[in-house]
């Protein structure tokens, strides 16, 4: 037996004055986003938003149904729409905020194991890394870039061809 660490690296800011142009701008995108989410069950509003390379904005917002597990999630919501309307262009980049009905979201959001497998797939159909930008409605901002560093034992297409 040995013992093998696993190492994520990430950026973490104070403010969202730090963050340059672009990722503010996304980050923003993601928060309009949150507005629009229906999300009575849990009160939990979350946007994304996804940055294509053609320079496109795609948003989502979670979509809760009472039929538990019938919703989908933000960054599902924008990563499948961005897919089924530019099938060929890659992902740069997604922003995920969120905002709750009863307490402040002051950490930053961190995407599902579903929504991690799907960057994950996003990443590998385009051989490159997605920049995750994540927030929550106040608060520190973190910075990753790649799944990899969120999904480090990702399943991987090549497991389908054993």
């Amino acid at each position: 037996m040995k013992k093998i660490n696993l190492t994520i690296s990430f950026q973490e800011y104070d403010s969202i004055e730090e963050l340059n142009i672009e990722d503010r701008s996304l980050l923003e995108y993601a928060r309009k986003a949150i507005k629009s989410a229906y999300a009575p069950y849990s009160t939990y509003h979350v946007g994304a938003a996804v940055l294509l390379d053609n320079g496109k904005i795609i948003t989502g917002n979670n979509q809760e149904n009472v039929a538990y597990p019938s919703g989908i999630c933000a960054e599902r919501v924008a990563l499948f729409y961005a897919s089924s309307q530019y099938p060929d262009v890659p992902v740069k980049s997604i922003a995920i905020s969120a905002k709750a009905r009863d307490f402040n979201v002051n950490t930053p959001v961190t995407p599902c194991g579903s929504c991690r497998q799907v960057m994950a797939e996003t990443e590998n159909r385009f051989q490159n890394n997605l920049r995750l930008i994540m927030r929550g409605e106040n608060g520190k901002i973190n910075i990753i870039e790649g799944v990899k560093n969120i999904l480090p034992l990702m399943f991987r297409a090549e497991e389908l061809k054993k």
